[in-house]
């Protein structure tokens, strides 16, 4: 018997996701072990693949795999085949009877069509975990709706709360609605598959980006919902927190994050404003989000008079929250995520140097490690291996699938 060494490695995983949300999801399944097979059209693939530039290596050739495409394909196996039609969707439904979980990312009702709905699929394989992704879920009057990051922002009232209190409202700079419901979904799957251990009873998921947008405003909306006040835009400040905002010192910007009394008293004695701490207009957290703007008028006076590295090396020995707003290539460089190893380097054969570099996962481990097996696949590229392993199909037949351009 095989040694296990990671939590999900006797878990198959039939993934019809594309482009973010739902390869975030079987990326993260991959990393804890699961056999991921990610299913494609044959010739286009992912849509993601083309979603540039840049490309690998930096060409401007579609035929090249995006940036975005490699940053949520790793530790996955690449299988084409044509669903829309019969014999493809025959093939199918033989990998998924051997299958744990299938994550799919259609338009609610989609792949009814083609007989790969829940209600098909269970009858064929009833312990399947089926997790369905998409923009308003499974019901309700948009259900029928594609669903997009950007567009999911707007709705989901994320843009109302985010930019200058006098500008436009703004979308978060990568595709968090995406990712977050990614991480959702992964999580519903873990949960269904602990539920599966105990009951041996599979079932139906069903995590929308529309719904998992609205549980990310979190304490904003809940404030919303206890005093009937819609929350504005307030740039970088807080709502209920001074001052946790943007500074400008004497070389630029910085973030300061005073989230209580404490700290907000060892900052005042560090900058030289014991008198500020002492005043009742600012001494509790309550009355500087009451004063904020007299408060920050102090502050802009006080903070351009040190650099960002003497005000970070100063406030952090006397425990203040504070730090640089780096750039990407400044995040790379920091020593702390050089120490975490946030980023490395794996083979890769289809780069010029055959390698290259990847985010880690963030997910730490003891015993069961994240495990780095496999880079972000070319289309189709294990096709082969898996039909053979999973259906035993002879090299013949395959020959003749490929020649129908089912696989």
């Amino acid at each position: 018997m095989k040694k296990k060494t990671q939590s999900l490695q006797d878990i198959n995983v039939f993934d019809l996701t594309r482009v973010l949300a739902g390869p975030t999801a079987t990326q993260i399944l991959g990393d804890l072990g699961a056999n991921v097979i990610k299913v494609e059209r044959p010739d286009t693939g992912d849509d993601s693949r083309n979603l540039g530039p840049p490309y690998l290596d930096n060409q401007n050739d579609e035929s090249k795999e995006s940036a975005y495409y490699l940053s949520v394909n790793r530790n996955k196996h690449s299988v084409t085949i044509d669903l829309t039609k019969k014999e493809g969707q025959k093939l199918a439904k033989k990998i998924i009877k051997k299958c744990d979980v299938l994550v799919e990312n259609f338009r609610a009702g989609n792949l009814k069509q083609y007989g790969l709905d829940y209600e098909s699929v269970k009858k064929i394989n009833p312990k399947i975990i089926y997790c369905s992704i998409t923009g308003f879920g499974q019901n309700g009057p948009y259900a029928s709706r594609g669903g997009y990051d950007y567009l999911v922002q707007a709705m989901g009232g994320i843009m109302s709360i985010t930019g200058e209190k006098n500008g436009l409202p703004t979308k978060i700079g990568v595709g968090v609605s995406d990712i977050i419901t990614g991480l959702y979904s992964t999580i519903s799957i873990l949960s269904a598959l602990r539920f599966r251990d105990i009951t041996s009873k599979g079932q139906h998921l069903d995590v929308s980006l529309l719904d998992s947008q609205v549980s990310w405003l979190s304490y904003v909306a809940q404030s919303y919902l206890i005093s009937g006040k819609i929350p504005d835009r307030i740039g970088n400040d807080h709502p209920s927190i001074v001052p946790y905002q943007t500074v400008k010192a004497k070389n630029g910007l910085m973030v300061l994050a005073i989230a209580n009394d404490r700290q907000f008293k060892s900052f005042c004695n560090f900058a030289k404003l014991k008198d500020l701490y002492e005043s009742s207009k600012f001494k509790s957290n309550s009355a500087r989000v009451q004063n904020r703007t007299e408060l920050n008028k102090i502050l802009e006076k006080t903070i351009k008079q040190k650099t960002i590295n003497q005000w970070v090396t100063g406030l952090t020995e006397v425990n203040v929250p504070c730090g640089p707003i780096n750039n990407i290539k400044q995040v790379f460089d920091d020593p702390q995520v050089i120490s975490r190893k946030m980023k490395r380097t794996i083979p890769y054969k289809k780069s010029k140097n055959k390698k290259i570099e990847i985010i880690s996962s963030p997910m730490n481990f003891s015993l069961s490690k994240v495990k780095y097996k496999k880079p972000p696949p070319s289309l189709g590229e294990d096709t082969v291996k898996i039909l053979k392993k999973f259906l035993k199909i002879s090299s013949n037949d395959l020959k003749k699938l490929k020649n129908k351009k089912i696989i």
